[in-house]
Parts: C-alpha cells; sequence; structure tokens
C-alpha cells in the first residue's frame, strides 16, 4: 500500500460524532502515536496502552480539544480498530470477552484484556520516515484539503521525494521478480514508462536509482538485478522505501528468496574464453547505522545458498570443468585428468572443495592449487557464507589457495577469483554463534 492510500485514510478517518459535535479523539491517539515514533519511545510495533501513551495523548489532545471534550485515551484505542490499520493483540484467555465489547468503557478494560496494538507492518515502517510522518499528520489536521504541490513538498528529501522513490522501487521488484523467473524484460521500456511517473527525471538519474536499489537489497543480503551494479551512495529515504515495500509485500519477497537459487538444468556455457571475470566487485566502506528493529522480515538469501547441496554441487562442477579445459590449453591433459573434487570424494571438511593445479611460471614446476568454490544464481556482488574451517585454511594454505566466486549461474555463469587468505578481499561478520554448555575459564 503506497503512502498516498495511508493519506487518504488518515484524512477520511471517522471522528467520534457523538452529541452532535465532533471529537479528536482518534486523531490525538494517531499523533500521540506518531510523537512516540519520533523519540524512539515506540521501537516496535507493539504500542502499549501505558503512562508514556497516555502522556502523549494529553499533550496531542490538549491542542485540539474543546471544552466539552474529555481526555480519555481508552476511547480511541479501541475505537480505531474499525479504521482497518490499527489491530490489537488481547492477554491470553481474553480473545472473546474483547470481542464481545462494542466501546472500552474505562482505562483498566483496557489494562485487562489487551497487550498492545500494533500497525499495519508497512504503516509502521512509513511512520520511520519524518517527511511521511509530517505528511500523515498534515492529512489528519487538515482533512481532504491537502493539495499536490503541498504533498510533493512535504515529501521531498534532496529532491527525490517519496512517491518517486515508492515507483522505483515497485518498478525495480517487477523487473526482479522476471529477473529471478527467467522471464524477459527490458530495461530501457521499463525506464521509459517509469519516467512518465516522475518529475522530469533523465533515464540516467533513474538507471542510478536503480543501482542505488541494487545495493541495498546486497546490503540486506537478498537478490538483486545483476545488470544494475551496486551503487551504495544512496539517501537513507530510499532504504525506508525498500523497507516498507518489503513490508507490505512480505509474501512475494519470501518467495523471491525461497523459491530461487536452485538448479534444475546442466550449466550451459558458450564461449569459455568469458567465463574469467578479472574485475572483482569493488570494496565499499561499510555504513554504520544506529540500532533499529525491522518488521519486514528479510530472508538470509547467502544462507539459503549455503545450505543448497545441488546449487553448491552445480558450482563446483563448473569449475571443475574451468580447471580443466585450462589446463587442456597449456598442453597438461595430464594433470586436467587428476584434478580432484574433493568434496565429494573425500567428504566436507576439508577447507576446500577441488584439488586442481597450476605451473610456476618461472620454474614450470607443478603446484596443488586448493579452490574452494562458493555459487550463486544471483550477480557478483551477492554475499555468501565462509566457515571459520575454510577461513583457517586459507589462510594456513594461502600460496597454494584461492575461493572462486561462480555467480549468474543458471544463465551465463561466470566466476572471478580470490588468491590467498580470504580475509585478504572480504570483510567478515559474526552471523551464527556455536551455543554450547561449557564454562569460561
Amino acid at each position: 500500500m503506497s503512502v498516498l492510500d495511508y493519506e487518504k485514510r488518515f484524512s477520511q478517518l471517522n471522528p467520534n460524532t457523538a452529541h452532535g459535535r465532533t471529537s479528536p479523539d482518534k486523531i490525538a491517539l494517531l499523533l500521540a502515536v506518531m510523537e512516540l515514533i519520533e523519540t524512539e519511545a515506540i521501537s516496535d510495533n507493539c504500542i502499549r496502552f501505558d503512562q508514556a501513551l497516555a502522556e502523549a495523548f494529553s499533550r496531542q489532545f490538549s491542542k485540539l480539544a474543546s471544552d466539552a471534550d474529555r481526555d480519555n485515551p481508552h476511547l480511541p484505542f479501541f475505537h480505531l480498530q474499525s479504521a482497518g490499520f490499527w489491530k490489537i493483540k488481547t492477554l491470553p484467555g481474553k480473545s472473546e470477552s474483547w470481542a464481545n465489547l462494542s466501546t472500552a468503557s474505562s482505562a483498566n478494560l483496557i489494562r485487562e484484556h489487551v497487550e498492545c496494538a500494533h500497525l499495519d507492518d508497512e504503516l509502521f515502517e512509513l511512520l520511520k520516515n519524518f517527511a511521511v510522518r509530517e505528511l500523515l499528520k498534515a492529512a489528519l489536521y487538515q482533512n481532504l484539503t491537502i493539495t499536490d504541490e503541498y504533498r510533493r513538498s512535504a515529501l521531498e528529501v534532496n529532491g527525490w521525494d517519496w512517491l518517486e522513490c515508492e515507483a522505483c522501487v515497485a518498478d525495480y521488484f517487477e523487473m526482479l521478480n522476471k529477473e529471478l523467473l527467467n522471464q524477459p524484460y527490458n530495461k530501457t521500456a521499463h525506464r521509459k514508462l517509469l519516467s512518465e511517473k516522475l518529475n522530469n527525471r533523465s533515464h540516467g538519474s533513474i538507471e542510478f536509482k536503480h543501482q542505488n536499489i541494487s545495493a541495498i537489497l546486497v546490503e540486506m543480503g537478498l537478490p538483486y538485478i545483476p545488470g544494475y551494479k551496486p551503487r551504495f551512495n544512496y539517501q537513507s529515504q530510499l532504504r525506508e522505501v525498500v523497507l516498507a515495500h518489503i513490508a507490505a509485500n512480505q509474501n512475494s519477497v519470501d518467495s523471491l528468496a525461497s523459491g530461487i537459487g536452485y538448479t534444475d538444468h546442466p550449466v550451459y556455457v558458450s564461449n569459455w574464453n568469458d567465463v574469467l571475470d578479472n574485475e572483482l566487485p569493488e570494496r565499499i566502506p561499510a555504513i554504520a547505522r544506529p540500532p533499529r528493529k525491522y518488521l519486514a522480515r528479510i530472508r538470509n538469501y547467502p544462507q539459503l545458498e549455503a545450505a543448497n547441496r545441488q546449487l553448491g554441487a552445480s558450482g563446483e562442477e563448473f569449475v571443475i570443468q574451468f580447471e580443466e579445459r585450462a589446463l587442456i590449453q597449456i598442453g597438461r591433459n595430464d594433470l586436467a585428468k587428476e584434478i580432484e573434487w574433493s568434496s565429494k570424494d573425500r567428504g566436507d571438511g576439508l577447507g576446500f572443495d577441488v584439488r586442481s593445479f597450476r605451473i610456476d611460471a618461472k620454474t614450470s614446476r607443478v603446484e596443488e592449487h586448493f579452490i574452494e568454490v562458493k555459487t550463486t544464481n544471483n550477480g557478483k556482488y551477492q554475499p555468501f557464507f565462509v566457515t571459520p574451517n575454510e577461513l583457517d585454511f586459507s589462510k594456513d594454505a594461502a600460496e597454494n589457495y584461492s575461493l572462486y566466486r561462480v555467480y549468474a549461474l543458471n544463465k551465463n555463469p561466470r566466476l572471478f577469483r580470490l588468491p590467498g587468505a580470504i580475509d585478504q578481499h572480504v570483510n567478515l561478520q559474526a552471523e551464527l554463534y556455536k551455543a554450547s554448555f561449557t564454562r569460561d575459564s
């Protein structure tokens, strides 16, 4: 759902009109929630009926109320359920009695029945953004009087407004879905249609924004469109738009991450001379961000690939064919026949997958070459997992070791090589911990 949909729902929020007058209760409660989100007093999507909420409600209510209005936050806390985006999580054993209520007669009744209220996940993500909060506040204050000019100015951040970013992200995910399903699409045609929805953006500007989206997805460990090389100097608002899109389309994003990465046909190579990619991924400075809970569930795509034995085996077989052809080309058919698929023949845990050979250029001496293979169907910037054993072996056997990163395996398979210790080339981050019942000395 777009921010415009929530703007409309906020502006059309049905207030309490009992006794022939309009009460600001619901508006004050939503403004109170926005205030607490902005100050990070509410950090996850669980809005408790507590003192902090009551005090924030009183602050907002006092700005809007007439002498006849009463400061009763329990009433809008109950009746906002009719808005559709405000859901109640009841305490254990209280759901049936809560469902039979027509109103909340007291604050104690809320406390006796309710653990917390929660918003639509997408709406909660949207309210993390300052510009979106200001627009939705205006929707509450101004009802239907918001002009398109005001909306655009309220949502503009450094030239691109939220609505333009929304359109770019939606278009990107449409292409990504086709990319992952191996369905044809035309990037130029997509840019042309998208430019009609934007504020006279050039095709180059749209291309750059799509590359920014690739960077965000790579950082999240999600698949991206390899044709849009990640550019990491993006604005924080764009990341928030991506998170809101994922929160709103969780099922489809889950299926993207979990339903791909499998190779159900033999790897086809049209020209083995084009397989080796000598251009390594750029080293990008890590971007420090404050801790933050995300409602959008991010499937661990690299972990899914690491657990996919079929994908890993196909990548290793591809590397063996690549090595065989390289040795045959220099007239060493004998060595090509001795290449060992170590992980298959000797089992996992060696620290490498393939034992091949290379010839020392100066001495012509034959040396063993230990190769660890990491495979993805996605692009070359897709993160991957390394075990402690693989890292240790890469350090111990650095002079005779390489990691081969195979990418785009099911389309146009290519690879690049990282020789020596793995940590010389990549930034390693702890993802898993071993849990045991030992005690530190």
